[in-house]
Order: C-alpha cells, then sequence, then structure tokens
C-alpha cells in the first residue's frame, strides 16, 4: 500500500483526537492555563494589593515624632497600603483587633540607650511578613530623620533618602547589545516554560504510542495490521500521528494562555512588572521549535521500541522505566541548571544527546553559548536522532511478532540480524 504510512497516521489521530481522555485532558489544562493567564489579575484583585489597605491602629498621644513621621511616610507613597488609625487607649486598640477595626497596632516602650522606642506591632497572626517589613522599613527611615533632623537641611536630608538607581543588564560577547533585566526576565520565562512543555510532551505522548503498540499486540490486532502495513510505516504513522496531535493539543493550549495574557487587564499589570512579551527573541523561538521536535522524535522512537517488544501492557510501565528516568534526569538537571547555565555539568551534559534538547536549549535562553557549542550539540543530536531512530525501526520490526515473556537483549540482538529493515 503506498499510501499505507499516511493511512496509520490518520488512523491514529482520528482514534486520539475523538478520544474522550484526550478532550477531557485538553479541556483541562485548557481552563487551568487560563487561570494561569489570568493569575496576575487575579492576585492583584484577590492577593491582598491593589485597593485593599491595612489599618494599623496606634494610642493617641503616644510617641507623636514617630507617628507623625509614619504618616507623612506613607502618605508620600504612592498607592500606600498602610493607614495609621488612631484609639484612645491599648483596650480600644485590642478591642479594635478583635472586632477587625484594624489589621495589628503598634505599642512602644522607651530605650535610653538607643535613644528610640522599641516598637512592636500586635496582630492575631505571628506571620505578618508583608505589613512587618513594612512597617520595620517606614520606622527606619522615620528614626534616622529624627536623629539627622537638627544636622540637615532639606535639600540634603532629600538628596541622603533618594533612592541609589540600579539595574542589571547581561553582557553580552557578540556584537549585539546585552539583554536587560526585562528581556532576559522574558528569556528565563520562556525557557522554563519550554522545558515543562518538552518533559510534558515526552512523557505523555511517548507513554502513549508505547501503550497504543503495545495494546494492539496483546491483543493480536498487531497479526492483522502487519499482512497490510510493514512494520516501519507502522512505527512512524503511530509516532507522526501522535506528534500531529500533540502539536494541536499545544496550540490549543498556548492560544488560551497568550489570548489571556494579553487581556487589557493583564496586559497593563504585566506592564507594571517590566514584563513585555514583545521581548522575546525571535531565535529564541526558532530554538524552542527545533529542540522540541528533537527532543519529541528522541524519545517517540525510544517508546515505540519498547512498547513493541512488551506483550502486556502491565509489563509497559516497568520496561519504559529506563527511558522515564532518562528525561527525568534531564528535566531535573535543566531545572537546576537555571542558576548555573555555564556550571561544568551543563557544559558536558549539552552534548548528551538525551539531554541535549533541555540542557542545550536553557543555556541558549539564559546564557551565551558559543556558536561551536551549538552546532556540535545540534549535530550530535540530529546524528543521534538518526540512529536511534534506524536502530528503534529495526526492534520494532521483530518487537512486534514477539510473543510471550519479554524477549532479552540477547534475543532482540539475534532476530535483528535475521531481518532488515
Amino acid at each position: 500500500m503506498n499510501n499505507s504510512l499516511w493511512t496509520v497516521m490518520g488512523f491514529t489521530m482520528r482514534n486520539k483526537l475523538r478520544s474522550k481522555s484526550f478532550i477531557i485532558m485538553t479541556a483541562v489544562l485548557a481552563v487551568l492555563l487560563i487561570v494561569v493567564g489570568n493569575l496576575p489579575y487575579l492576585i492583584d484583585k484577590l492577593g491582598g494589593s491593589g485597593d485593599k489597605v491595612t489599618k494599623v491602629g496606634y494610642a493617641a498621644g503616644q510617641q507623636a515624632p514617630i507617628i507623625e513621621g509614619l504618616t507623612k511616610f506613607y502618605t508620600n507613597i504612592p498607592e500606600s497600603n498602610v493607614e495609621l488609625v488612631p484609639q484612645a487607649s491599648e483596650t480600644e486598640l485590642k478591642s479594635a483587633l478583635e472586632n477587625g477595626d484594624v489589621k495589628g497596632y503598634l505599642t512602644f516602650v522607651e530605650d535610653t540607650a538607643v535613644g528610640f522606642p522599641k516598637v512592636t506591632y500586635n496582630s492575631k497572626s505571628a506571620f505578618e511578613g508583608g505589613t512587618a517589613s513594612s512597617l520595620s522599613a517606614a520606622l527606619q527611615q522615620v528614626k534616622m530623620e529624627l536623629i539627622l533632623n537638627d544636622g540637615l537641611n532639606e535639600e540634603q536630608k532629600a538628596q541622603l533618602f533618594a533612592p541609589v538607581s540600579f539595574e542589571t543588564q547581561k553582557v553580552s560577547f557578540t556584537n549585539e547589545e546585552g539583554k536587560t533585566e526585562e528581556e532576559q526576565g522574558v528569556a528565563i520565562g520562556l525557557t522554563y516554560v519550554m522545558i515543562i512543555m518538552l518533559f510534558m510532551a515526552v512523557m505523555i505522548t511517548g507513554q502513549l504510542i508505547a501503550t497504543e503498540i503495545t495494546a494492539e499486540k496483546s491483543s493480536r490486532v498487531m497479526e492483522i495490521i502487519v499482512t497490510s502495513v510493514s512494520p516501519l510505516k507502522q512505527m512512524w504513522g503511530k509516532i507522526l500521528g501522535t506528534f500531529v496531535v500533540a502539536i494541536i493539543q499545544i496550540v490549543i493550549l498556548i492560544g488560551a494562555l497568550v489570548a489571556n495574557l494579553t487581556l487589557p487587564h493583564n496586559k497593563d499589570i504585566l506592564k507594571d512588572l517590566g514584563i513585555n512579551l514583545g521581548d522575546v527573541d525571535p531565535m529564541l523561538m526558532i530554538y524552542a521549535g527545533f529542540f522540541y521536535l528533537a527532543g519529541f522524535f528522541l524519545y517517540a522512537t525510544l517508546f515505540a521500541a519498547i512498547g513493541s517488544i512488551v506483550s502486556r501492557t502491565e509489563d509497559l510501565g516497568q520496561a519504559i522505566m529506563p527511558i522515564t528516568m532518562l528525561t527525568l534526569v534531564g528535566f531535573y538537571i535543566a531545572i537546576f541548571g537555571l542558576q548555573q547555565p555555564d556550571s561544568t555539568l551543563m557544559l558536558v551534559c549539552q552534548y548528551i544527546p538525551f539531554f541535549s534538547p533541555f540542557i542545550m536549549f536553557l543555556r541558549i535562553g539564559v546564557a551565551e553559548p558559543a556558536w561551536w557549542e551549538i552546532i556540535i550539540s545540534i549535530g550530535i543530536l540530529i546524528a543521534s536522532i538518526l540512529a536511534i531512530g534506524w536502530l528503534s525501526a529495526k526492534i520494532y520490526r521483530v518487537g512486534v511478532l514477539m510473543y510471550g515473556k519479554r524477549p532479552s537483549v540477547k534475543e532482540i540482538i539475534k532476530a535483528m540480524k535475521a531481518y532488515k529493515v
């Protein structure tokens, strides 16, 4: 059959696209990504920031200079989220806290040795990190102003308390300009997402391929299929069909995420955070597509080969464990390598084909590997895909016709010598 490859590919696609598990999983993941895409907005509205103000009480008449300094400090902060509320006494402060009129209140104890009172922030919870940190920073500045109040004029005090202009920039050793902090942040975010997507693609679609092949073999359907379609066309038809389904799913999921991130309310929040989706490097997107394809086909052929030598689906989990461990090792090395992309471990692993789809893309995204490093890594990866694809095809050719217990490596090699792909 001249069109047998496309027939297997189309059959695989139809089965997966119509399956309830695929539809439900895609819908659930899309909903999760819609939530993630609106996370900046949800955090802004529900996370205690934005218009929500924390009311902090104090006893009227106590430590008037400090209270005046705190009031001035928070008045000068744009969109301040702390409001000082006076109460008649500490007893009323405790009642206001109990009734929810204030989130906490301040008490003062004189400390003559320091020249500034000890301040305690009293609240219902021992973990008031955000408000407590804000008050601590404000009190530190109030203390400095009180100490320096008599020795400096207003202009000198303004210069003293003016924030230092400080930013970070990635140094580039090519002719291009270095990446700014915002561009580097976007690149790191994209790299992180790509690594997770590749890991999910390898784990989910690879196991789907192996499971389908094993299920056909255990139900003896494989014996009928091999009379019409050669094993090699079967293998690549299933791999390509599953790949197209995976691409459709990824397009749906990425579309849901990007569509929600670009909504007006999210665009404004991302802009405030210094995140601009337009800062994504086009070359990084090209590398992302290449390493995704390379990683998928490298592992898909391995999963197909393993699935072909297993006669029962109950034994499949144990059989694919070595491949699963390889993907996990590559994934975790990449995640930990986000902090040290130029470490010796990363420099070595970028040339190992089972890890390079994760590691090389990571280094391109967050470091600056030399052009020859990229060329060598890609060359080794492509050669490995061709070699592993050829080997997997030979294993698949003999594996689909071997029943009973899982054959040993020696038996597989002996059977491979008897057949040509």
